[in-house]
């Protein structure tokens, strides 16, 4: 394969101008975004990518999960295509980039080719991938994990959020629905750009982060079941606080993750108490426990410890525990030739770079189950991300969608 020119750079203002348009889209309060899944601002900014995509002359495809699919045709009609995307929905206080970045990067190529007048041999395929975030359905990654066969799709459509809505109506509803069955698709290679959503290429003062490796990660949510009871005329020692299960739990997260550093994390991030009222001590909590490694082994065995201690904490102040693992995957190892495809172009173009394992989940993680897979990382500023705060700079965005490209048209073959 013949590899790119380092004249070949991608248009960082219209880039830039794309993920400002975008932000329009579903604004959060504090200068971020909410666009969460399969809401209207869901369906409003898959109507805009759909747009932009139309504009540059791409077919779009789309499947029974709502997965969007935006082809470029190449020269050989029986070559498979070169995947590049991530996703549009966000956080309820999201970025402007979490996602956002990897898709319109990937449609920032296609208008680059178009401009230069450059065809490939292979088709590319830029893509949308819905409910990565997993924060209004649980787990996180969910269509892509469809579409690589981890999860049955009528379990998916069963999903339901806090008010009892269906996955699958409301992908009716919005009107997203496809009728291309989920997984069908071939790829010769995936490649999806993220901002890192950690501070490690900030503090390093690298430019490019090539993703060798990714986090598996276990969510484990957990049912603490006490008695509501008044919380001024219940003497303290007949009490059963589901409460004070939550905090006892909490602290143990911490120091199961603590005693498996390097790398490894957990924590409690979603907490509910019932019946949530000033005076009346809580009767049950339902929390769910974030840990994660790129280590299998020590992920299981965090998980393994939390399972033996959590009910023998609960057991001692006669409160009762349950869990369930909500959503899993494994630590993912890319493909080498990919990766060395975005080691070669950072090289080529001049940007400084490392090798860096992904702390977040990502699409990639599951589509490396069933295509050869890479990611490419660009700093944010001091790690935030999952935050209306989240900020990466324009240079960041450019050097991370010029990597790209040149990773994507490599593989995919220019023809002279």
């Amino acid at each position: 394969m013949t590899a790119p020119g380092q004249n070949l750079k991608i248009d960082g203002d219209r880039l830039w101008d794309s993920l400002m348009e975008m932000a329009k889209i579903g604004p959060g309060v504090a200068g971020g975004n909410n666009r969460q899944t399969l809401t209207d601002e869901d369906a409003e900014g898959r109507a805009l990518f759909q747009s932009w995509c139309e504009a540059a002359g791409l077919s779009m495809g789309l499947d029974t999960m709502g997965n969007m699919f935006a082809r470029r045709e190449g020269t050989d009609p029986d070559a498979l295509p070169v995947y590049v995307g991530s996703h549009l929905d966000t956080q309820p206080t999201g970025g402007k980039y979490d996602g956002v970045l990897g898709v319109l990067g990937g449609l920032e190529i296609i208008r680059t080719l178009n401009d230069l007048g450059i065809k490939t041999k292979h088709p590319i395929v830029v893509t949308n991938w819905t409910n990565e975030e997993g924060t209004r359905y649980a787990p996180a990654m969910l269509a892509s994990g469809v579409f690589a066969g981890v999860h049955d799709q009528q379990w998916a459509y069963d999903r339901v959020d806090a008010d009892g809505k269906k996955f699958g109506d409301e992908l009716d509803r919005i009107g997203w629905k496809g009728d291309e069955p989920v997984g069908n698709r071939k790829m010769h290679a995936f490649f999806e750009l993220h901002i890192e959503q950690g501070p490690i290429l900030e503090a390093e003062g690298k430019d490019i982060g090539v993703v060798t490796h990714g986090q598996g990660l276990r969510w484990i949510e957990c049912t603490v079941t006490g008695k509501e009871s008044h919380t001024g005329s219940t003497p303290m020692h007949m009490r059963k606080n589901a409460g004070r299960g939550l905090a006892r739990i909490t602290e143990l997260v911490h120091e199961i993750a603590m005693k498996n550093q390097p790398n490894a994390v957990g924590a409690i991030g979603q907490a509910n108490v019932y019946p949530n009222s000033r005076n009346i001590i809580p009767g049950k909590a339902v929390f769910t426990i974030d840990f994660r490694s790129p280590d299998l082994d020590k992920l299981e065995g965090m998980v393994a410890e939390l399972l033996e201690k959590a009910p023998a904490l609960c057991e001692e102040i006669e409160v009762g525990f349950a869990s369930e693992i909500v959503g899993q995957f494994n630590p993912p190892a890319f493909d080498e030739t990919c990766v060395k495809a975005v080691r070669d172009a950072a090289e080529r173009l001049g940007y400084s770079h490392m090798d860096i394992v992904s702390g977040a989940g990502h699409d990639a993680c599951w589509i490396n189950d069933v295509a050869p897979t890479a990611m490419v990382m660009c700093p944010c500023v001091d790690g935030l991300s999952h935050n209306e705060a989240e900020e990466i700079s324009k240079d960041w965005a450019t050097a991370g969608a010029d990597v790209l490209m040149h990773a994507v048209v490599e593989t995919a073959e220019i023809v002279e």
